[in-house]
C-alpha cells in the first residue's frame, strides 16, 4: 500500500500522529564482524517540531536519518508514519514515501553540474504532488540575480542554499537535514539555519537536523542525544533561538 493517509475516515495530517519510532536497530555485517549502528531506538516526531539530532561520529544519527527518509532499511523494529507503517521489504512504497513526503538536504550538495540553479529546483517541482514555485524559492534563499548560473559558479554557500530550495520545492511534510552547516563558515551556517527555521515556521512542517555542532541545539524545540547507537536522552528546549540569535562559540 502506498505511503500516506490511512484509509479509514478522513483524518489530516494535523489530526494524526506523525511519525513514529518502535525498538529500531540497524546492524552492518562485514564477513565474520557485525557493527550494531542503531540499537532499540524509539521516539516520536510531531508534525510541526524543529528536532536537532546531536552525536559525534559513528554514534548513529546519519543512519537513524536515512532510515527515517526510506533511504535505508532497519534490521528490526518499526517506524510509522501518519499512523501506518513503511513497509522495509516493498520498494516501490518506500520510493512513493521519499518522493512524496520526505526532503532532503545534505552536506554535499549533489546539484545536477549541467544544470542551472533555477533547473535544478524545477526538476524537483516535477516529482510534487503540491510543488512551491521554483524561482519564488531562488528568491528566497537569496539567489535570484544568479538563478541561470550552473553550480561550478556558484560557492559552497550558494550551491547548499540552491540545494535547500530544491528540498523545499516539492513542499516534503519533514525535511531531513545531514549536516547541512557541517562545510559552511559561521556566517553562512547562520543563512543556512535561517532558511530551515523560516521553512519549519511558515509551512508548519517538521525539520531534523543531524548534526555535531551542540550550538544548533538553541534552535530546537527538541535535542535527542544519540550515542553508541543508542539514543541517551532527549531534552526538551523551552525557549529555542532563532539562528540569528545562536550563540557560536
Amino acid at each position: 500500500m502506498e505511503m500516506g493517509m490511512k484509509e479509514e475516515g478522513k483524518e489530516t495530517i494535523e489530526s494524526q500522529e506523525f511519525i513514529k519510532v518502535m525498538d529500531v536497530s540497524k546492524d552492518y555485517i562485514t564477513g565474520e564482524v557485525t557493527v550494531h549502528a542503531l540499537r532499540n531506538v524509539s521516539f516520536e516526531i510531531q508534525k510541526q517540531e524543529m528536532i536537532v539530532i546531536l552525536g559525534p561520529s559513528g554514534s548513529g544519527k546519519s543512519t537513524m536519518l536515512n532510515i527515517l527518509g526510506g533511504i535505508e532499511t532497519a534490521s528490526a523494529g518499526e517506524i510509522c508514519f501518519l499512523g501506518q507503517s513503511l513497509d522495509w521489504t516493498d520498494k516501490k512504497a518506500l520510493t512513493m514515501y521519499r518522493r512524496k513526503h520526505v526532503g532532503f538536504v545534505f552536506q554535499f550538495y549533489n546539484l545536477l553540474p549541467g544544470l542551472t540553479a533555477l533547473e535544478n529546483v524545477e526538476l524537483a517541482a516535477e516529482l510534487g504532488e503540491h510543488p512551491l514555485d521554483p524561482m519564488e524559492l531562488i528568491r528566497q534563499v537569496g539567489l535570484h540575480d544568479r538563478a541561470d548560473h550552473f553550480p561550478s559558479r556558484l560557492s559552497g554557500g550558494e550551491q547548499q542554499r540552491v540545494a535547500i530550495a530544491r528540498a523545499l520545492c516539492k513542499n516534503p511534510d519533514i525535511l531531513l537535514c545531514d549536516e547541512p552547516t557541517g562545510a559552511l563558515d559561521s556566517k553562512t551556517s547562520v543563512q543556512v539555519l535561517n532558511l530551515l527555521s523560516e521553512f519549519h515556521t511558515k509551512y508548519q512542517k517538521a525539520v531534523v537536523i543531524i548534526t555535531h555542532n551542540q550550538n544548533i541545539a538553541q534552535i530546537a524545540d527538541r535535542v535527542f542525544y544519540f550515542r553508541d547507537g543508542c539514543l541517551e536522552r532527549i531534552e526538551k528546549n523551552p525557549n529555542p533561538r532563532k539562528p540569528t540569535e545562536v550563540e557560536w562559540k
